[in-house]
């Protein structure tokens, strides 16, 4: 029963694994979102005499795709940890239903071991009742003859 709930257990961590790690990663795509949104009204900035671009301008713009960068690794980083957290308990699933199987292997064998051996047992007992009923059939016919006999001598 214990293992039933810790299978149990096991069966409901893994959506709650990808729920959370779903929640972390829908909130950093929204974070680059709002950085990418920056970006484009950076670009849209024009300090520059007749309305041009400045070096200032296009390094504040090099700073939000910078920042863009640093957000998409923290993207591709929450999605290698949730790819990894899902193969480890597949792999610790599996290796629990390999164990359990093993078990249940075990088991089986044992319990037609236990058979074998009842058989054997009852195929004995069959065997030395079989022995005593002819041994009783013989007296018993002995015994008759042995009556009839000298009943014959008697009365002749």
């Amino acid at each position: 029963m214990i293992f039933g709930l810790f299978l149990l257990f096991l069966n409901i961590l893994p959506p709650q694994f990808s729920e959370a790690g779903q929640a972390k990663l829908e909130k950093l795509v929204q974070e680059r979102d709002a950085l990418t949104a920056e970006w484009k009204r950076s670009e849209t900035e024009k300090s520059g005499i007749f309305g041009n671009r400045t070096k200032k301008d296009m390094i504040k713009t090099n700073e939000w795709l910078e920042r863009i960068l640093a957000k998409d690794n923290l993207i591709m980083d929450e999605l290698r940890m949730i790819g990894d957290i899902e193969t480890t308990v597949a792999t610790q699933t599996g290796d629990d239903y390999k164990a359990i199987t093993l078990k249940l292997e075990q088991d089986v064998q044992s319990l037609k071991r236990a058979l074998a051996e009842r058989d054997k047992n009852i195929e004995d007992m069959l065997s030395t009742r079989r022995t005593f009923e002819w041994t009783t059939t013989i007296f018993f016919l002995t015994t008759l003859g042995l009556g009839f006999w000298i009943y014959r001598m008697k009365k002749s």
